[in-house]
């Protein structure tokens, strides 16, 4: 049963709309972005990036970096331009195109690289603190000012947004003093770094580094505060990459130019040494760290307001979902956050959270150019972007960032995307209802319409599988029927449960409440197929219909699953539909239950032989199948062949269990001699302890309906019987030797 996100009939998801006095793009995405990426990295490791790898690798990092962050610009600038992006930025996105599942599955782990960016932050900021003020203590400075930063966050976002402007204008005058500042020491530019013994390696460079570039989600993660998503986003972010990229590649130059590797390497403050103010750096390194702490803590919460309100996050804590005020402020979410971050302050350090951070953003990234990607692919009539970006790009964004993962830290990597699908799998048990579409159906028809124009009409007994069509009526009368299909498929054949209603119940609601409670009904008892209803002036006919019609291209049901009927008053137009069906070339199953013991306790099946062609093959098939299904695990088959005398009694018995070997189906041959009993006799003695039997039936000609009266003379008082009628045009002997030729036997 699945968990609807509304207790009433769909509506339009429940959205806050932005005021008129929104956040535009400079203030709301521009501003918040660019201050994350100038942020604790430039100011306190990019000088231990350069002397590490050098002026040429800088370079290379910045550039990689950049890239795989200007194409995940683009699919998230394809994505705002499509859809109205609400609160929660990434996740919105993701949850909207993708499914609840996989927005889940990221928004999770997106929401904790958010709440460890603010510890990020807050420690670079306490790192520097102590730096110039060794007499203070580390910790307590970095919780204080974590502490303070959600303060602001908590007194109103505009507030905070206001404050960055301040802070930006700090950050501008630490840049100006850097470039008109001077070397500390000679030194020639070092193009690949430090020695060996003193650098550390490219790809852990590259992960410390990567946190600076990641500010594209300061701007998305205040979708919601935004007066126009869909324009500020894109434009906002686009901006913000490019000055961040210009600014990154020119002070690497700086760097290499006026201090040597060693140097760059051991004094995380080198900025301030090398400037004409050095002040300014100070300005400049807290007034960074707090802006990207302060985006960090308006960001997070927001997402963990959306993920609460679209019941993603355990019951428990749907009151996360709350907003306060006009502009829907998450003041409990914020609480919450700061618990998070301030446990990671305690116990993390600069070094250790950013390249955790790495992955998180990387996998996030990768998931969203995906996003965008497919919904190119698809090119469905719901996905009309204003800024179009080709599928290349953005599949080309999600391959760079899966392999710059595995290029950093493989085992983190693996670690990180199990935990993504045990989130995705955690979810999807507890079958979260959206009130929206997504694209997953357009996925799956992608796949369906080239699976579908791939299979040739004619049947390869390789791959052959009964795709049986149930007319079970009301299912919970005929409860055996889908059970007994079920047991055949496996949850792999196709499996479809219908039922024809006379014109006289026939209203369209009608017909969609029977659907439905027939897919609620298999649900329930975790039966996977598909169903259809239809009308007719009486069911015999609407029988035929269906079978003649139902299908798409070559995927058509080839095993047909009924009840029998003992009405004599209806016989003749139930035997016109089986003539129909065998017409048809599909199989026929006729299931005759004896209705006090149903199918007993399903520890043996009587085959009764015939030779491989027709039925027997296709019984011998079945009996397989069913033997192999959960249900009849631990039971036995028996393959019964009935001769005339003790003489040829021996020959048929090695013969037949030679054939058992070579099918390979577990079946035990039981040859009987008849001593004059008729087979009807033989038949009730040797099967009235069985649980089920499977028997043969002629093929339907003009006596068909004399020859089924007596066929239902003949099953009285014997177990639960299935009459098998083949009807396909197949070689079953060649579905169970799985061979060219075979030998029949």
């Amino acid at each position: 049963m699945k968990i609807p996100f509304i207790n009433s009939a769909p509506k339009a998801e429940k959205v806050i709309e932005s005021s008129k006095d929104g956040l535009g793009t400079f203030g709301g995405v521009f501003t918040p972005s660019i201050l994350t990426i100038l942020g604790v990295i430039m100011y306190l490791r990019f000088g231990w990036v350069v002397g590490n790898v050098g002026l040429i690798g800088t370079l290379i990092i910045v550039t990689l970096s950049t890239a795989i962050t200007f194409l995940t610009a683009l699919s998230i600038a394809s994505i705002a331009t499509d859809q109205r992006v609400r609160g929660g930025g990434a996740y919105y996105m993701i949850s909207r195109s993708l499914g609840i599942e996989s927005g889940g599955a990221i928004g999770i782990p997106l929401y904790i690289a958010q709440a460890l960016s603010v510890a990020l932050y807050t420690v670079g900021f306490a790192e520097s603190v102590v730096q110039v003020f060794p007499i203070l203590n580390f910790k307590l400075v970095g919780i204080i000012t974590t502490i303070l930063v959600t303060v602001l966050a908590l007194v109103s976002a505009k507030t905070a947004i206001r404050a960055q402007y301040f802070i930006m204008f700090g950050i501008a005058i630490s840049l100006l003093s850097l470039i008109f500042g001077k070397p500390i020491e000679p030194t020639e530019i070092e193009l690949w770094g430090a020695s060996d013994r003193n650098s550390e390696p490219f790809w852990v460079v590259f992960a410390v580094f990567f946190p600076a570039v990641t500010g594209i989600m300061a701007g998305v993660n205040m979708s919601g505060d935004l007066k126009d998503p869909g324009k500020s986003i894109p434009f906002g972010t686009f901006a913000a990459v490019g000055v961040g990229y210009l600014i990154y590649m020119g002070l690497p130059i700086i760097l290499a130019n006026r201090a040597d590797a060693i140097t760059l390497i051991e004094n995380p403050l080198i900025m301030r040494q090398i400037s004409y103010w050095g002040d300014a750096i100070l300005i400049g390194v807290w007034g960074a760290t707090l802006s990207s702490a302060l985006g960090s803590i308006l960001g997070a919460p927001r997402v963990l307001q959306a993920l609460a309100r679209d019941r993603v996050l355990p019951k428990w804590m749907n009151f996360l979902g709350q907003g306060s005020g006009d502009d829907d402020a998450p003041r409990m979410g914020t609480i919450v956050t700061l618990v998070f971050a301030l446990a990671a302050v305690y116990f993390g350090d600069l070094d250790l959270i950013a390249p955790v951070l790495t992955m998180f953003f990387l996998t996030t990234y990768g998931v969203l150019n995906i996003t965008a990607g497919i919904e190119r692919i698809l090119g469905s009539p719901s996905f009309r972007p204003k800024f179009k970006v080709h599928w290349i790009f953005s599949i080309a964004g999600a391959i760079g960032c899966i392999a710059v993962m595995f290029l950093i830290n493989a085992t983190a990597t693996i670690i990180a995307f199990i935990f993504v699908l045990v989130i995705y799998f955690w979810l999807e048990r507890r079958e979260l209802e959206s009130t929206w579409g997504d694209v997953r159906r357009g996925i799956w028809m992608a796949i369906t319409r080239a699976g579908l124009l791939r299979i040739r009409t004619e049947e390869d007994p390789k791959t052959w599988r009964p795709n049986p069509l149930v007319l079970s009526g009301a299912p919970t009368k005929r409860w055996h029927l889908i059970d007994l299909a079920s047991s055949f498929t496996h949850n792999r054949g196709l499996l479809t449960v219908s039922t024809v209603i006379t014109n006289n119940q026939f209203s369209v609601d009608h017909q969609n409440k029977i659907e439905d409670n027939i897919r609620e009904f298999l649900s329930k008892r975790g039966i996977q197929g598909l169903v259809k209803v239809i009308t007719a002036e009486d069911p015999f006919g609407g029988g035929e219909r269906l079978v003649e019609a139902y299908g798409l291209g070559a995927l058509v049901p080839n095993t047909i699953i009924l009840g029998d009927s003992e009405n004599e008053e209806i016989r003749k137009d139930y035997c016109r539909m089986i003539t129909t069906f065998h017409r048809l070339q599909r199989n026929v199953l006729i299931v005759h239950d004896d209705k006090q013991r149903g199918f007993g306790k399903k520890k043996r099946i009587d085959i009764w032989w015939g030779g491989l062609k027709g039925n027997g093959g296709l019984m011998m098939i079945l009996g397989y199948l069913l033997q192999s299904s959960r249900s009849w695990y631990d039971s036995e088959v028996y393959l019964k062949m009935v001769v005339s005398s003790e003489k040829g009694a021996e020959d048929a018995q090695k013969n037949l269990t030679e054939i058992s070997q070579k099918l390979r189906t577990g079946a035990k041959a039981q040859v009987i001699v008849s001593n004059g009993r008729t087979f009807d006799e033989i038949l009730h003695e040797s099967s009235k302890e069985t649980d089920l039997i499977f028997m043969g039936m002629a093929k339907p000609d003009k006596n068909f309906l004399t020859y089924y009266g007596n066929i239902q003379e003949r099953l009285k008082g014997l177990p639960t019987t299935i009459l098998v009628l083949a009807g396909e045009e197949i070689s079953y002997g060649e579905v169970l030797y799985q061979q060219d030729e075979f030998q029949e036997d």
